[in-house]
């Protein structure tokens, strides 16, 4: 333990390297604190570039790769939207909803295989196979008219698809980062917000003037550049884990600070996707936009496709920000506090305007019918900052827990759990709205809870490893 310590301290003090400012902060008195964010004792041999080109390269490929499955998943309203009224228009909302719910449960829950195969075999092949189901997927969702063809196209095809590629482009950052994995993650993970900002107003533009096939074509034209990229730069550094078995071993959640992360990234993801995908239809319920009803819903549906893209804007600096954050204050206190921040946001900003637009003289007044689009901007942008992190930093997280080699075991044995939270978690909102006859306080409140007792499993984790210190880094 004391030898692992002291072959850190010499890297730290490394003059090459003195330029990070991370560096002023080991070499403080106490600063000890930090060494559960820089390394785990399975990784005290191995040493990181921290930069340079191939590793940078590496952080573009999975950027490119980000963008096109994540960007994709951010723009799943603008999709629902737009099928339910046209090729699945005699079906129920809550059959199409199942569309997505197993698209997204498919990105996660595959995971589970696809991170042991990758810690044994490496990233090439996965994410090319992974390419070509998503370009596949992609092209057959344009010509899709059926509900099965949409199961096979969307959920199934682009599901897998998506695992094949996120999974090792978040992996094989952490060959090549320690010190600054928070940032470099942080990274390619706004290659997804940035995919959720244009994706839904490009898609709605193309919609009515090229129609929906080329609309999703010109998707997959986009996503095979991309994916080219992601082909050529995402690499691994490591040799292979010696005797890696491409199973999965559930006895790793034998132990308890990873088993009480993982719940608390399940509780995230529980509520994470519920402003995502109810934000156009709360804003639309609350008469957002109700002024220019005159001109029938197009504005009503293009400010709901503004407030999706304002989130997306807000999310591509959460998820490298914190990320910077994340490496000087310590992953698990950042991921504590963006947490906690969603809570609150929801609180501030999302359950007012609801209330607001309840109230009986909320249509009477031209300055209280300008506050729900104030509110609503407001949360977009303060939600969508602080979830971006949401994303970023739970692979850093789960790294601090495990080796690097075992690094693709453990993060998709977490993520293949909360796959069942993606799966479930909106059915159960659906069932509180429709109680409710259709009121979002019921969703607003149980996406309040998720996100509290996520960042209370947090600070769990945090205070068993290194105490109730507020200044102690971790």
């Amino acid at each position: 333990m004391a030898s692992g310590r002291s072959s850190n301290d010499e890297r730290f003090s490394d003059p090459e390297k003195s330029f990070d400012p991370l560096d002023g902060q080991v070499n403080e008195p106490g600063a000890q604190a930090i060494q559960p964010v820089i390394s785990h004792p399975h990784d005290a041999d191995i040493t990181y570039p921290e930069g340079g080109l191939q590793a940078w390269l590496v952080v573009l490929g999975s950027f490119a790769g980000m963008l096109s499955c994540f960007g994709l998943m951010n723009a799943i309203g603008t999709l629902e939207a737009y099928i339910s009224r046209n090729q699945l228009a005699a079906y129920e909302s809550s059959t199409i909803a199942w569309i997505f719910s197993i698209y997204i449960f498919m990105s996660f829950f595959c995971g589970l295989q696809i991170g042991p195969i990758f810690d044994a075999r490496g990233p090439k092949l996965l994410v090319f196979i992974g390419s070509v189901l998503l370009l596949g997927g992609t092209f057959a969702l344009a010509e899709s008219t059926q509900y099965w063809h949409f199961i096979l196209s969307f959920s199934i095809c682009l599901g897998l698809g998506t695992a094949l590629i996120f999974t090792p482009a978040i992996s094989a950052i952490a060959h090549y980062f320690c010190r600054k994995r928070g940032t470099a993650t942080g990274l390619a993970a706004t290659g997804g917000s940035l995919g959720g900002i244009f994706l839904p107003l490009m898609l709605q533009r193309l919609f009515e003037t090229s129609g929906y096939r080329w609309a999703i074509r010109v998707v997959g034209f986009i996503f095979l550049l991309l994916l080219i990229v992601a082909n050529f730069l995402i690499r691994s550094r490591l040799p292979p884990k010696t005797g890696g078995s491409i199973w999965p071993d559930f006895r790793i959640f034998n132990q308890l600070d990873f088993a009480i992360t993982t719940a608390g990234v399940f509780c995230m993801e529980w509520g994470l996707f519920v402003p995502i995908t109810y934000l156009t239809s709360w804003a639309l319920s609350i008469g957002i936009g109700s002024n220019n009803s005159s001109t029938g819903n197009n504005s009503d549906s293009a400010f709901g496709y503004q407030l999706i893209a304002i989130l997306n804007a807000a999310s591509f600096f959460g998820r490298w920000g914190p990320g910077f954050l994340a490496d000087k204050i310590g992953r698990f206190n950042t991921m504590l506090i963006m947490m906690a921040s969603c809570g609150i946001f929801c609180l501030a900003f999302w359950l007012p305007p609801t209330l607001l637009a309840a109230g009986p003289s909320s249509s009477s007044s031209s300055s209280s019918s300008s506050s729900p689009i104030a509110l609503a901007v407001l949360f977009a942008i303060f939600f969508g900052f602080a979830s971006g992190s949401n994303i970023s930093l739970v692979p850093v997280c789960v790294g601090q827990l495990c080796g690097t080699q075992e690094y693709g075991r453990y993060y998709a044995s977490c993520y293949t759990l909360v796959a069942i939270g993606t799966l479930t978690g909106l059915p159960i909102v659906g069932a509180i709205m429709q109680k409710q006859d259709g009121a979002y306080t019921g969703a607003i409140g149980f996406t309040v809870a998720c996100y509290l007792v996520g960042a209370l499993c947090f600070a769990i984790v945090r205070v068993r490893k290194v105490g109730w210190g507020l200044r102690r880094v971790f």
